[in-house]
């Protein structure tokens, strides 16, 4: 991928998108396609091959996604189906159609079974039915990481595939009821803190497991991929993750004390709270020349300070 090249970042105004073309524009990269969802409609078959048609992008970072916390895919199960789904086959498609040098796609550790062991290894895909709570959104991933694989395998493409697990950090949207789990406690701890509450409470028992990566080093992982390695040798997908986990427990008491909200916790055991566990191994990215940076509570610290100054506009 040379400096001149024409790359193009679907969901570029996004959290991945907009640490991405920070980074991306840190290197010298200096065609940077990013049309917002008003410019150019994913959805639309038409709009996006004829994007394509006119700005004949050479590497294509597919990153749009609709996307949400536990509630929101409880709620809208076949949007997030229906929507995932039509971007990235419109845009897939294209890429193919027009043959762009390099795909990347990015999925989700949405796609592996709700009780896969732990920590969850490439080949667990498919072994197992989802987790129900967002199990449109998973299913749409799974199908867009195939796509790339079933495309590389007819049309000789070079379309890969990274799947992360949750991610954190700026640019994040800030919700208590439709966010991922992050920033909906650093959204309700916040409030809490401001509103002078006498106690914060969050859904389930606190004991399940999650991993969390900071969004720089996911777009590190992006980069670097996308800079080092063809779809035959990161067949037919990679994990991206921290390596670690946290029980929602820990993380709620951690960012309690970066916000320094000094009053109770109470976790409603009759919420539902999604898989137990979610670690992916990243055995595979590792032996590849990667892995994470950035120490949870720092990531978590930075996050904070960042929604300080930008996230309450």
């Amino acid at each position: 991928m040379k400096k001149n090249s024409r790359i193009f970042i679907t969901g570029g105004n996004g959290m991945v998108g907009k640490s991405l073309v920070k980074k991306l524009n840190e290197n010298g990269y200096l065609h940077l396609l990013t049309p917002s969802s008003k410019e150019l409609d994913l959805r639309n078959q038409k709009d996006v091959e004829e994007y394509f048609n006119k700005h004949k992008p050479e590497y294509v970072f597919h990153l749009a996604a609709k996307v949400g916390g536990i509630l929101a895919n409880i709620e809208a199960p076949a949007d997030f189906l229906y929507y995932n789904l039509v971007m990235q086959s419109n845009v897939i498609e294209s890429a193919r159609k027009y043959k762009v040098t390099k795909l990347l796609f990015l999925g989700s550790s949405c796609i592996y079974p709700k009780n896969s062991p732990q920590p969850m290894k490439e080949e667990y895909i498919l072994t197992g039915k989802l987790e129900p709570t967002n199990e449109g959104y998973g299913i749409s991933k799974i199908a867009g990481l195939k796509l790339c694989e079933y495309y590389n395998k007819q049309y000789k493409t070079n379309f890969i595939s990274l799947m992360p697990c949750n991610l954190y950090g700026y640019n994040d949207h800030f919700d208590t009821k439709k966010s991922h789990v992050t920033p909906a406690l650093i959204l309700k701890f916040h409030n809490a803190k401001k509103e002078n509450l006498p106690f914060v409470e969050i859904w389930g028992t606190g004991k399940v497991k999650r991993e969390l990566l900071f969004v720089e080093d996911l777009t590190d992982a992006i980069l670097y991929f996308m800079l080092n390695y063809d779809a035959k040798d990161l067949d037919p997908f990679i994990n991206i993750g921290y390596g670690n986990e946290v029980t929602i427990r820990e993380l709620a008491f951690m960012i309690k004390d970066i916000v320094k909200y000094n009053g109770e916790i109470r976790f409603d055991p009759k919420k539902q709270e999604g898989m137990s566990e979610k670690l992916v191994d990243i055995t595979k990215s590792r032996k590849l020349g990667w892995k994470p940076k950035t120490d949870l509570k720092e990531g978590l610290k930075k996050t904070y300070e960042w929604y300080l100054e930008n996230g309450q506009n």
